[in-house]
């Protein structure tokens, strides 16, 4: 096996955040799913777009999000998404290029237009978010650089992506790539619904050994399973998975790698402002150990530092600089 290239290579929605603090009431008014994630169409995103309150964007999508983690923290990373040929397009090529990750996918031509996520904070630091997928939702199989994926240490999956047809089709195909090459295959939930729609394709991909790396949150696990007790269901899992992380919020989270168990207290933090990414982070923090072959309940920690960073400000990219904050609090 060839010395990877890259620590992470991930594919996941290209897509721009539109955040905005509203009140409780909105929520309400606008009939949204209140700290869930919705699909909606581009009709739809302009209604809401027109509803919000003052709002700032920055690039997001899951996986997106989690590289700018990995990449902050020194890790070599490269994306595949698809954006559109506009200016949302160009916005998020150039945040991940600066961000320091590689990212080289031929953008569409025509429509739709590149996707955005418009999210809602409440004061109580909930987010809600309303998803307009555009272009992502287009990724084909021939769009993947294969030798790319090859040469990556982890190939790291985003959930939400698995929804349409040919982002679903191509991440098959890098699953294969990425296995016959040798390398790691790390998959997020993303969210409940994603496995109420295809939980039978994952719970496949589990039981067919493809997936080495699983993150799910304990609402997804429970989904995943059909268990309410959170032990019994990561038990199940756990036995199937070489390394499943399952996060907890404010109770933090727990892992279990190759028989190895261990369990991380959510850090401690002044106020909530924006839980956007929390997730996301985690996966950073986590990955960012596990790669360089840390113990596992460093691992744990560095994603409990990494998830606590992200949720006192607004959006779900790091601002701190989060070497100098790993090295502090580990």
């Amino acid at each position: 096996m060839t010395e990877p290239r890259y620590d992470v290579i991930a594919i996941g929605n290209a897509v721009v955040d539109v955040i905005a603090s509203c009140a409780e009431e909105l929520i309400d008014e606008l009939q949204l799913n209140r700290g869930g994630m919705t699909l909606i169409d581009e009709a739809r995103a302009d209604e809401l777009y027109e509803a919000m309150p003052p709002a700032r964007e920055v690039s997001g999508g899951s996986a997106a999000n989690t590289l700018a983690g990995l990449s902050t923290l020194g890790l070599q990373c490269a994306f595949i998404g698809q954006v559109a040929d506009d200016q949302l397009g160009k916005v998020f090529a150039h945040d991940m290029r600066a961000t320091g990750i590689d990212f080289d996918t031929p953008v569409r031509e025509g429509e739709p237009a590149t996707g955005r996520v418009l999210i809602f904070v409440t004061p109580d630091g909930e987010r809600t978010m309303n998803t307009f997928l555009g272009a992502g939702q287009f990724l084909p199989a021939v769009a993947l650089d294969e030798d790319l994926i090859a040469s990556a240490a982890i190939l790291y999956l985003e959930g939400y992506l698995w929804d349409p047809e040919e982002p679903r089709s191509a991440m098959r195909r890098a699953i294969d790539v990425a296995r016959q090459a040798g390398r790691k295959v790390a998959f997020t939930a993303s969210e409940s619904f994603v496995i109420e729609r295809h939980g039978d394709d994952f719970r496949d991909l589990i039981e067919r050994g493809l997936i080495d790396i699983l993150f799910v949150n304990e609402s997804e696990l429970a989904t995943l399973t059909g268990e309410s007790d959170f032990q019994t269901g990561f038990d199940a899992v756990a036995a199937k998975v070489p390394v499943l992380v399952a996060t907890r919020s404010e109770r933090g989270a727990v892992a279990q790698a190759n028989g190895e168990r261990a369990t991380v207290s959510a850090e401690p933090i002044d106020q909530v402002i924006d839980t956007t990414g929390a997730g996301d982070q985690f996966a950073a923090g986590f990955l960012s150990g596990y790669a360089k072959g840390a113990a596992l309940e460093e691992c744990l920690k560095r994603g409990a530092i990494a998830a606590a960073e992200v949720i006192v400000h607004y959006g779900p990219r790091p601002e701190a600089d989060m070497k100098a904050l790993m090295a502090a609090r580990l």
